[in-house]
Formats: structure tokens, C-alpha cells, sequence
């Protein structure tokens, strides 16, 4: 929902007729700080607002200039990983899968907790290694299967393979498909300055 220019642009979750109403507030003067910030954050949940969500009432033609902005930032893709970002991505998946494979499997809630992490870290690098948007929650599988469906499929089944049968082989098998595709796993000789 676009307000005046002054307002406070928020977030809001409200109850209307029984039911959550969560309400995404802008204005146009901080929509492109907005854009921005999901962009940088490679999920893009307000640009899809803009991009499918349906105006009700734009008397002034502002909600239709922030769907062909957003639009246009959709299709340029999410902000690049950084070099930096991109290693440690790939030491972190690295760690994950280690302690996947490491987990004994009657520790479950270790094991579940980990493949959750490894699903996590290998959707975020395998999303940037496309160059397309990423989710959380129920945007994640959707995401990751837009991306790569044949890899993002491997992960996912791999994930529930874990979830229902304790064998975290698939899931790390596909873990290091994706790292193969950014230079590999990450353990000795990475440095993390601070």
C-alpha cells in the first residue's frame, strides 16, 4: 500500500474479519529504499508485492510507476554475491554438509536442525549462482525450483529423505553438486577477516 509522502512507512499485521492481514506501507519517496534493500537481500518480497499484487485504487498513477520499477529490477536479478560473500558462502554450506554427514542418526533433532541449515545455505548459493531471486519460508522451494529445477529438485528431495528416513547421503550429495559449481568445497586456507 503506497501513502502520502510523510507518513511512516512500516509493516503492519492487523486482524480484519477474522482473519491476519499483514500491510507492506510506503511511500513513494521510500519505495526505491525499499526495492533497494530487497534487492540487496536477493528475496525481492516487495518487488513481487508490486510486480503481482493487484491496485485497488491509484487515482495518481504511483502504484503503476512502482510495478514498472519494480518489474525492471525483477528482470535485472538480484544484487551479485560478493567475493567475499560467495567464500563464505561456500565455507558455510561446507561446514554444513561436514556436520550433516557427521551427525549420528539417532540424533534427530541435531540431524534435522542441520539439514535445515544445509537446505538453507545451498538454496542461497545455487539461487546467486544463477543470478535469481531466493525466498524463505514456502518461497524457498518455489525459488529454488525456478532457478534450477534438476538441482534445486536434488535438494529438496534430499531434505525430505532426511526428514523421513535419517539418510542425509542425498542431501549432501546435492550440497556438493552446488559447491562444485562455485569452486568447490571450502575448508583449509579460508580466512574470514574481521
Amino acid at each position: 500500500m503506497l501513502l502520502p509522502d510523510g507518513n511512516a512507512g512500516r509493516r503492519e499485521v492487523l486482524r480484519h474479519e477474522g482473519r491476519p492481514v499483514e500491510l507492506f506501507l510506503r511511500t513513494p519517496r521510500d519505495l526505491p529504499a525499499a526495492f533497494e534493500r530487497d534487492r540487496r537481500l536477493r528475496r525481492g518480497t516487495m518487488l513481487f508485492i508490486y510486480d503481482q499484487g493487484v491496485p485497488l485504487f491509484d487515482p495518481h498513477g504511483h502504484v503503476l510507476a512502482a510495478r514498472e520499477r519494480a518489474r525492471e529490477l525483477l528482470a535485472a536479478g538480484p544484487a551479485p554475491l560478493t567475493l567475499a560473500e560467495r567464500e563464505r558462502s561456500r565455507y558455510v554450506l561446507t561446514c554444513f554438509m561436514d556436520d550433516l554427514l557427521d551427525t549420528a542418526p539417532n540424533e534427530r533433532y541435531e540431524q534435522l536442525a542441520t539439514a535445515g541449515s544445509t537446505l538453507r545455505e545451498a538454496a542461497h548459493l545455487l539461487t546467486a549462482h544463477h543470478n535469481a531471486w531466493t525466498g524463505i519460508g514456502r518461497w524457498l522451494p518455489r525459488r529454488l525450483l525456478a532457478a534450477d529445477p534438476a538441482l534445486g529438485a536434488a535438494l529438496l528431495s534430499g531434505h525430505r529423505t532426511v526428514a523421513e528416513h535419517a539418510d542425509p547421503g542425498p542431501l549432501a550429495a546435492a550440497a556438493e553438486k552446488v559447491l562444485e559449481l562455485v569452486g568447490g568445497p571450502l575448508r583449509e586456507g579460508y580466512v574470514e577477516p574481521h
